[in-house]
């Protein structure tokens, strides 16, 4: 496919943030979190008019450049033209979150089996493991409404969600919010991680729990582990990775 490039449409603010978007798409691929066409990670742009950036309908997510990002206002409406679509459920739930959290720029959802196989499970996240006790600092859970296309459905995720930075849909998969993308790339890669992790330990024996104790003081053990940087700390090594593989992104 030919995509012009709007680079010289944008500022150069958001043309990096395009750049950084359509890296995380093709890392979601990479790790083999994506599901065909059908889940969506979206980005804040800065300023007043709350517009943001969310993936074509209908290419895969290795297919993603910072061009063909489309991006919306919050009625959905193309600001930049493109000959693609947006799908109106991944819409609905980008933009109920963005809508509510002005500390978010990136929300990232997934459909992987892992973590639709935990959204099934009436305990949810368990806390049995190092990688739980991140996601259970600041963990929260929708219940699933069915498919996402309706409006009426933002006020009561909205709710749920509140000020959590991780969001377990229920028997629908997860969905994370970070104050850059390279934080909400780190948050699913340890959530993803959580609910491997417990699938495969519910498949042994008897599981030994984390004391709460340790959970309340996990913030600050995230800090240090990350220098302070969070998401930042890991960002430039992931870029390495994918453009090593493949660097059509940045286009």
């Amino acid at each position: 496919m030919h995509i012009p490039s709007v680079k010289d449409q944008v500022s150069a603010e958001e043309w990096q943030i395009r750049v950084d978007l359509a890296a995380c798409y093709r890392l979601v691929a990479m790790y083999g979190w994506s599901d065909l066409v059908f889940t969506h990670i979206s980005a804040r742009i800065p300023g007043p008019e709350h517009h943001f950036l969310i993936n074509p309908y209908g290419l895969m997510f290795d297919e993603i450049t910072a061009s063909s990002l489309v991006k919306v206002d919050q009625q959905c409406n193309k600001i930049i033209d493109s000959p693609f679509p947006v799908n109106p459920a991944g819409f609905v739930i980008h933009s109920a979150v963005h809508e509510a959290r002005d500390d978010v720029q990136c929300v990232l959802h997934t459909h992987t089996r892992a973590g639709v196989a935990v959204s099934a499970q009436k305990c949810g996240v368990l806390p049995i493991s190092q990688q739980s006790t991140f996601v259970l600092a600041s963990l929260a859970y929708h219940e699933y409404e069915g498919v996402a296309f309706r409006d009426e459905e933002k006020p009561r995720l909205q709710a749920d969600m509140g000020h959590a930075n991780f969001l377990m849909l229920r028997n629908h998969g997860l969905l994370v919010a970070g104050k850059s993308i390279a934080d909400a790339f780190l948050s699913m890669y340890t959530f993803e991680a959580t609910c491997q992790i417990q699938l495969a330990a519910q498949a042994g024996g008897e599981l030994t729990q984390v004391n709460p104790l340790i959970v309340k003081g996990v913030a600050e053990a995230m800090r240090v582990q990350t220098g302070g940087l969070g998401g930042a700390f890991v960002w430039p090594s992931l870029i390495r990775k994918i453009d090593r593989a493949d660097e059509s992104y940045k286009l």
